[in-house]
């Protein structure tokens, strides 16, 4: 339509039964279109519920461990955290002292640093090795 005054636009839209919507208000002059807003917002509300349905939500899932874990139990952990990397989840790996093992933390270190090892290829690690209290976390991140 090109350059149009304000009345004479909404006097066009009125005649077409339509909306005058503003749809560029900081350009110089502002840009508007006639049509129908009711379903201009129908619209954006379905793209954004399509959007919604398209993401993915990373949840954080959490291996709990044990400094003298057995190797059958530690490739059944290594197991579960591959799947969940697939699934595109984060991992937080725990590991819980109990009674006198507080003296052997070195031992827990080097087990957390052995699941780092094993899972470089397909995560990198988000959060280092970390003693709190008495359990030491780790949080790993898919690729």
């Amino acid at each position: 339509m090109g350059s149009v005054p304000i009345d004479q636009a909404l006097r066009m839209a009125e005649e077409a039964g339509l909306d005058l919507v503003e749809i560029a208000p900081n350009s110089e002059p502002p840009v508007c279109k006639i049509l129908d807003l009711g379903k201009l917002k129908y619209a954006n509300q379905k793209k954004a519920a399509e959007a919604r349905k398209k993401q993915k939500i990373v949840e954080i899932k959490e291996i709990k461990m044990r400094p003298n874990i057995d190797t059958h139990d530690y490739e059944v952990k290594m197991k579960a955290m591959n799947r969940f990397f697939e699934e595109g989840d984060k991992v937080k790996v725990t590991l819980k002292f109990r009674g006198r093992e507080m003296a052997h933390q070195e031992l827990g270190m080097k087990l957390l640093l052995q699941v780092k090892d094993d899972t470089q290829a397909i995560a990198k690690v988000e959060a280092e090795p970390k003693l709190e209290g008495r359990q030491m976390m780790m949080v790993l991140a898919p690729k």
